[in-house]
């Protein structure tokens, strides 16, 4: 399937490491952009969409989710950090089943499409859930089966890490879909547990994705355990390095962003989930100072209730403006960076996606312009940042096939889905 974008604007890289707008045919070749602002020659197009009034920007990438939390929105709100997780998050999810599973990921893939979002990064409990989903619904997918274990659990750790190493070997080759595994956090996995994980990702050559000195009852329990930070504590077992994803990381001490910087991880920041639990602020500008990737996430809906990357992206620019009295902290363009290129380096797609760019996937959203609160169209970045809401999302493509456009999926059954996942809720007992 060949698609032509006619006369689109479009958001693509300006060769400085920003981004700028462009008016002008983009060419999409099967799976992948076969030209930007030209016709390739010999190029012939099944479908041209008329760009008239359209944006066009690469898919958001969601850099730390729960997709499969879709089914507990609504359900934990109003609590402290503790009390959220262990209280009522840990306790209802020994009720879910596979079907659980399933029915609230394709939800959640179905928020996602229909507010711009192609790629997400997963941490999920489930076993071929997830991935049966995502194969279905045809988005693009990293997902890493969250991880416990120590010498209090040797038994489940040890059967955690070989369901999550035979899920991967079985979905090994999958259209659109990548792993990592996934320690769950500092205080659920021992020494032991998290050395033995990391041994596991070098055999398998796999990234990791932690969660990380997300609350101050993490940091005055890992500071009593072991005498070091967070950070301190997981590269001295080996889990700090390149190819890692840290999520949330709201509590770094300078030293501590020095020691991240220089093992070279990835953060996937968190703004609405990190202020919704009350547990703070991420000093995303002294990351960026000191040369971290920066990513943006949602986290769940359990702690967020939306899985809209353009909400975040809002929530992502102002509170940093905000929390430091400094307006030009953590800028549109940066936050556009953080939700697209960003987040693709993050998850190991650099190159892949992330960007409008000839020879990547054709991930791509188009955006309607014609509305009155983005009126007039003076910054397009600045108002995909502070303008937009993820209403004017009218269509979603990955690797070059159209999954939503205009309100209708086009791989999943929408009432089918829903339908399920309220049956769901139903029999875990969410509703008040």
């Amino acid at each position: 399937m060949n698609t032509l974008f006619k006369n689109i604007t479009s958001v693509v890289p300006d060769g400085a490491g920003g981004f700028k707008t462009i008016k002008g045919d983009v060419c999409v070749s099967g799976e992948l952009i076969s030209g930007v602002g030209r016709v390739p020659e010999g190029f012939a197009a099944d479908r041209t969409i008329d760009g008239a009034g359209k944006l066009l920007i690469p898919g958001l990438i969601n850099a730390h989710t729960h997709v499969y939390m879709t089914v507990f929105r609504n359900y934990a709100d109003d609590l402290d950090f503790t009390d959220w997780l262990f209280g009522r998050i840990l306790p209802i999810e020994d009720k879910l089943v596979y079907d659980d599973y399933y029915w609230a990921t394709k939800l959640g893939y179905m928020e996602m499409l229909a507010t711009g979002t192609t790629c997400s990064l997963d941490m999920n409990i489930s076993i071929n859930a997830a991935p049966n989903a995502q194969q279905e619904s045809g988005i693009r997918a990293v997902l890493s089966r969250g991880l416990t274990g120590g010498a209090d659990d040797p038994d489940g750790g040890e059967r955690r890490l070989r369901e999550a190493l035979e899920e991967i070997e079985t979905w090994k080759g999958a259209k659109g879909l990548s792993f990592m595994l996934a320690p769950h956090a500092p205080y659920t996995c021992d020494p032991g547990y998290l050395r033995e994980v990391a041994a596991a990702a070098d055999k398998a050559a796999l990234p990791m994705n932690i969660h990380l000195s997300e609350s101050l009852d993490e940091l005055k329990t890992i500071r009593e355990k072991y005498g070091m930070s967070p950070p301190e504590y997981l590269d001295s077992v080996g889990v700090l390095r390149r190819d890692t994803v840290c999520a949330h990381c709201v509590h770094l001490s300078e030293s501590d962003v020095a020691l991240m910087a220089a093992r070279g991880v990835s953060v996937a920041s968190n703004p609405v989930s990190n202020l919704k639990l009350g547990n703070g602020t991420a000093n995303v500008p002294a990351m960026l100072k000191a040369g971290i990737n920066v990513a943006i996430g949602t986290d769940g809906t359990a702690s967020n209730n939306t899985l809209n990357m353009i909400r975040e992206m809002s929530f992502m620019s102002l509170l940093h403006k905000g929390a430091h009295g400094d307006a030009s902290l953590v800028s549109a363009q940066e936050t556009f960076r953080m939700a697209t290129a960003g987040g693709a380096k993050a998850l190991g797609l650099e190159g892949v996606t992330g960007e409008i760019r000839e020879g990547l996937q054709a991930d791509l959203v188009v955006l309607d312009l014609d509305k009155p609160w983005l009126r007039p169209h003076n910054d397009l970045i600045a108002s995909l940042c502070y303008s937009m809401n993820g209403s004017e999302v009218e269509l979603t493509m990955v690797a070059g096939k159209v999954l939503y456009e205009k309100g209708e999926f086009l791989t999943i059954d929408a009432e089918e889905t829903v339908r399920r996942v309220e049956a769901s809720c139903d029999r875990l007992g969410t509703r008040r």
